[in-house]
């Protein structure tokens, strides 16, 4: 469930596909905030990438997901999980089997297993494939 750390700000390396290009960000163009601030031009994601061409404009997010589309072929350039909220019971769904899917997350210290539970219980229950060290993965029977 580890998930790799792509860079997003500028100075990072990019490591999308394994590409070593440093995040560079792009100048402000047509900043009105002198009339309404913030202006749209100074919020709109500006970071790119010097070498594999990532623009975090094309970033979008999909269940979970966030997909870096390219505007001109529409083919996705990744695929990468959303990073999970350790300070709340948070999980991904994956299909498992026509019956069943898969519920993988995290929960904070001091949680229990009966309070996950009842968060991520399928219609049919289920069961624990583990639950430690502030992680999970749970079977839900869902048909």
């Amino acid at each position: 469930m580890d998930e790799i750390e792509y860079g997003e700000v500028e100075g990072s390396i990019c490591l999308r596909r394994g590409c070593m290009g440093v995040i560079e960000s792009h100048e402000v163009e047509g900043c009105s905030c002198h009339i309404n601030p913030p202006c749209s031009a100074c919020v709109e994601p500006r970071e790119y990438c010097t070498v594999c061409g990532w623009e975090a404009k094309d970033d979008i997010s999909i269940n979970g997901f966030k997909a870096n589309v390219n505007r001109e072929t529409g083919v996705y350039r990744t695929w990468t999980p959303i990073p999970l909220d350790k300070t709340k019971i948070d999980w991904r769904s994956k299909s498992h089997t026509h019956f069943s899917m898969i519920k993988e997350g995290c929960y904070p210290e001091g949680t229990t297993k009966a309070e996950v539970l009842e968060e991520v219980k399928g219609t049919f229950g289920g069961r624990f494939e583990y639950f430690d060290n502030g992680k999970f993965k749970y079977i839900a029977y869902t048909d």
